[in-house]
């Protein structure tokens, strides 16, 4: 199949965009909720999280206690790459399994940290970059979640600049604060069309 990698940086509308996509056809793989699914109650990712960090760090329902890790790994570096060396592994075979069963126009797997993994790049015919400036990213984080504006500066600052996600990119779709949801679904049609056409070409 076609692969698209979609990443942008958190507020960016990354997911919205995706699921125009899964609309319209394509097959998409979000390797965010695929690290929710390992960490829900008996997710796979539980018990090694419990035995690294502690059974603190587990919510009394059996998930992960996403407040108190997200404030440990972005305070600690040690801490984050310690969790990644746990969860990125799971991932990664849960994503290429779900790859194996794909089917649709093209596939899209969405990456929050697809520029930062360095590893995508030769994966996919094309990576997307849904782009917005910091300030709106921050914006419509506090809005959706009510992180302080600190938390979600520590978040970022953990995330590749938007410079770095744009140096990188073969297509964006601009979702700055001007932006229409009709106004982000044409500009998303534009790159589905192109895609299609693309992934006709190459089977």
């Amino acid at each position: 199949m076609y692969k698209i990698g979609l990443t942008g940086g958190i507020g960016s509308g990354k997911s919205r965009v995706a699921d125009f996509f899964q609309e319209w056809g394509a097959a998409v793989i979000d390797t965010d909720v695929i690290a929710h699914e390992l960490t829900a109650p008996g997710g796979g990712a539980i018990e090694p999280i419990r035995r690294k960090f502690g059974p603190a760090m587990i919510a009394a329902d059996g998930s992960l206690d996403r407040k108190k890790m997200r404030e440990l790994a972005f305070s600690s570096p040690d801490a984050r790459g310690q969790l990644e060396a746990i969860i990125h592994p799971m991932i990664s075979v849960v994503t290429q399994e779900r790859a194996d069963r794909a089917q649709g126009c093209y596939l899209v797997f969405v990456v929050p940290l697809l520029v930062e993994s360095g590893r995508w790049r030769d994966r996919v015919d094309r990576i997307c970059v849904v782009d917005c400036d910091p300030a709106t990213q921050i914006a419509r984080v506090q809005a959706r979640n009510g992180l302080t504006s600190e938390a979600i500066a520590r978040i970022m600052s953990a995330q590749a600049s938007r410079k770095d996600r744009l140096a990188l990119a073969d297509d964006v779709v601009l979702n700055d604060a001007q932006t229409t949801l009709a106004e982000l679904s044409r500009r998303a049609r534009q790159v589905h069309e192109r895609w299609c056409l693309w992934a006709t070409q190459q089977n």
